[in-house]
């Protein structure tokens, strides 16, 4: 499983700016003004030796009434849920009581902690932590969240005691026949999770009832099919922040999160009824993110007209655009019809994913896709693509060498996406592009002349002259 680490500290130390740069991203709002984070955010990051889920938390400033409780509450449930704390100061403020509190509550519900004074550019060191180690949290480390200094090291030192088997993931894709196939299912509460794995193994194995949050944690449930192992994962529903009360579904997110990245292929369930969400796009764009093989769920199919059908797949086609990719399979999981085609959809999905892909033909469907729709020029000097040879599996990615390849457009790389999709039957899983800039040999040095050349040319600027 993933490490979980939680950022925790009184409001405006810096917790959204360090949760930004650890997950290279912009999903924590960020702005000088205190208490804007009233709610977990989660993410996935890698800085440091090993991948983690990092968790956002509000500010606690020491009282116990109204938000200030459930926002105390909140981070009491992240230090229970998280593998390591990193509390963060202020270095420029200095030691206040909400630092203190902060530093209680870390002592009594982290499993190991990490004291940082943020803001501490242009200061030195030991002015910046000096006042904090009346904490008792150990040897504090000034960093700069905003413009990233000594952020990589304080990550080596969290993540210096976790590690990714990465021996044991090579083994998992060596014998993917022997292996049973992980596979998530997700989607926001109440969309039938449960009942649709219930319905694959053909017995009640899941607790089902009409309420959203059932599902707790996530459930492994192991079976076999044709001969085939699986391993199937329900996972917590994910329900807009806003609308989660209970504590102990909040609980369950990272659960769903390591499940995804637990996964090799990602069934998403939607509820056709109340059509596509923004939580729906929001957690589907996660998976692509994370480069899972996806097959696209419209479950409670049942007793709709054709009219609502035809809506409900128009709105697949405008909210869902960027999984063009993925398999879409309406279904009844309460009544079974069609469910039996998930399971052949996913093994589509996950043979697209781990494909091997041949240097002479991707080098070949490269030249075709360049010959049919030539890359653009820039600056008068047209983009040149060599070749293409294969950097991955599950996702695939894909290599390309050649000239200038950093002025790719967008949409040219769209462009060559689906040319190797369509030659390569690339149907269920996200294809990645890598581009490589060939070196100039000749970059930085001067044409050298002959002496005879030297000579002419000494006599022609002469004449020059004259």
């Amino acid at each position: 499983m993933l490490p979980v680490i939680a950022l925790i500290g009184r409001p405006n130390v810096g917790k959204s700016t360090l949760f930004n740069r650890l997950t290279r991203s912009r999903d924590a709002i960020v702005a000088d003004y205190p208490g804007l984070t009233r709610d977990r955010q989660y993410g996935f990051g890698k800085l440091g030796p090993v991948p983690y889920l990092v968790i956002d938390t509000g500010g606690v400033a020491g009282g116990e009434i109204g938000i200030e409780e459930l926002m105390v509450d909140q981070t009491v449930r992240a230090l229970e849920e998280a593998d390591a704390a990193i509390v963060m100061v202020d270095g420029r403020d200095g030691l206040t009581a909400a630092d203190e509190h902060v530093a209680e509550l870390a002592r009594k519900n982290a499993k190991k902690v990490w004291l940082v004074a943020n803001k501490a550019e242009g200061l030195d060191a030991a002015i910046a932590t000096g006042e904090f180690h009346a904490l008792g949290l150990g040897e504090p480390l000034a960093i700069s969240a905003a413009h990233g200094d000594r952020v990589k090291a304080l990550m080596d030192a969290v993540l210096a005691d976790f590690d990714i088997d990465e021996d044991a993931d090579a083994a998992v894709e060596e014998e993917d026949d022997e292996r049973e196939l992980r596979i998530a299912v997700v989607g926001r509460p109440n969309v039938g999770k449960s009942t649709l794995i219930n319905r694959l193994i053909g017995e009640d194995r899941l607790v089902v009832y009409d309420q959203p949050g059932t599902t707790r944690d996530s459930v492994s449930v192991p079976f076999e099919r044709n001969d085939r192992k699986y391993e199937l994962i329900d996972t917590a529903g994910i329900r807009r922040k806003s609308k989660v009360h209970e504590a102990i579904e909040k609980f369950s997110i990272v659960k769903a999160l390591q499940a995804i990245e637990r996964a090799q292929v990602v069934i998403s369930v939607l509820d056709a009824h109340e059509g596509v969400t923004e939580q729906d796009v929001s957690l589907l764009g996660l998976v692509m993110e994370r480069g899972r093989a996806l097959v696209v769920v419209s479950n409670k199919w049942d007793g709709m007209t054709a009219s609502d059908r035809k809506h409900v797949r128009d709105e697949l086609d405008r909210r869902l655009p960027f999984l063009d990719f993925a398999e879409r399979i309406s279904i009844s999981a309460l009544h079974g019809t069609a469910v039996g085609d998930l399971l052949p959809a996913v093994e589509r999905a996950y043979r697209a994913a781990t494909r091997d892909l041949s240097t002479t033909e991707l080098t070949r469907e490269l030249e075709a896709a360049v010959t049919a729709h030539p890359p653009p020029l820039v600056r008068g000097r047209r983009i040149r693509l060599r070749y293409a040879h294969q950097g991955g599996r599950n996702p695939p990615v894909i290599v390309i060498h050649g000239n200038q390849t950093d002025k790719v457009p967008e949409a040219y790389r769209r462009y060559l996406i689906n040319r190797f999709r369509k030659a390569f039957k690339l149907k269920g899983t996200p294809v990645r592009l890598a581009f490589k800039t060939s070196e100039n040999p000749f970059k930085g040095k001067r044409n050298k002349l002959t002496p005879r050349q030297e000579r002419k040319r000494n006599r022609l600027m002469k004449r020059v002259k004259k």
